[in-house]
């Protein structure tokens, strides 16, 4: 936190130098990204990341879609537009706050998107990018579209099961979760409901988030998160969206019982 010279915030211990929460999934043969935050391009520097089959948004609040405008140089990269799967009033918010990325004429160089709409109740499908239009970048003018290229080997498809929760436990923010096969990744949410926890059934690893041991107006409390993990039933869970207000990890560490694990930038999960 700026500012700050709390025990956490001025750790040496790198699992306490934590930039907004994100995730990057490699599954069925796409990479998906879960949240593109205003840390969007030192993370993905950092981890390596070049290529992208579509960003899964789980609302619209700036520290979970401030960073997508670094995605442009993926179009200039590989040639294709960048998909964005959301809710329909996450759209919205991303309509506004990224007007020029919408307008017509084009600006030359604005981000290349398309966006396609979840319905928090049903399963949906992430398409690999190879079957996309191509963009051909002219100086001068910006991108020229034409026809994807039929004769490439394109992945199929994968299923993604959306959960449900809230942000609020007036249910004021809707947010969506990801289940991936056997894991799931959740945050901003202290409001779940039974009926959505039941499709995490099975799960080998699961995410929730948590700011503070204490209740929060929008976050679970440290007890929320221990009782969903609970009902989950994951093999391993993962507590992520952490802030300054939790001790140092390896005290964290401690306090937590078998099988729940505080998440750190880079933690990978199989």
């Amino acid at each position: 936190m700026l500012g700050c010279d709390c025990p956490v915030c001025t750790s040496t211990d790198p699992r306490d130098n934590r930039l907004r929460a994100s995730a990057f999934v490699e599954y069925g043969g796409l990479s998906i990204l879960v949240d593109c935050g205003p840390d969007f391009r030192q993370e993905a520097l950092r981890a390596g990341i070049t290529h992208i089959d579509g960003i899964l948004l789980t609302h619209n609040h700036m520290d979970h879609i401030g960073g997508l405008d670094d995605t442009r140089s993926l179009n200039l990269k590989e040639k294709h537009p960048v998909n964005i799967y959301c809710e329909e009033y996450v759209e919205d918010t991303l309509r506004r706050m990224y007007s020029y990325a919408f307008a017509e004429p084009r600006y030359p160089g604005a981000p290349e998107w398309r966006v396609h709409r979840i319905d928090p109740d049903k399963p949906f499908l992430v398409y690999s990018n190879a079957g996309d239009e191509i963009l051909e970048w002219e100086k001068g003018f910006g991108y020229r579209h034409s026809e994807a290229v039929s004769d490439v080997e394109i992945p199929d498809p994968v299923e993604v099961i959306p959960i449900h929760g809230y942000h609020l436990k007036n249910k004021g923010i809707s947010v969506l979760g990801y289940r991936f096969g056997n894991i799931a990744y959740l945050t901003d949410m202290n409001l779940i409901e039974d009926s959505e926890i039941e499709k995490l059934k099975g799960v080998d690893a699961v995410t929730i988030n948590c700011v503070k041991i204490g209740t929060h107006n929008s976050h679970f409390s440290l007890q929320e998160c221990l009782d969903f993990f609970e009902k989950v039933k994951a093999k391993k869970s993962y507590i992520t969206h952490l802030s300054h207000l939790l001790p140092k990890y390896t005290e964290f560490a401690q306090m937590l019982p078998e099988g729940v694990y505080p998440a750190y930038d880079g933690l990978v999960i199989e």
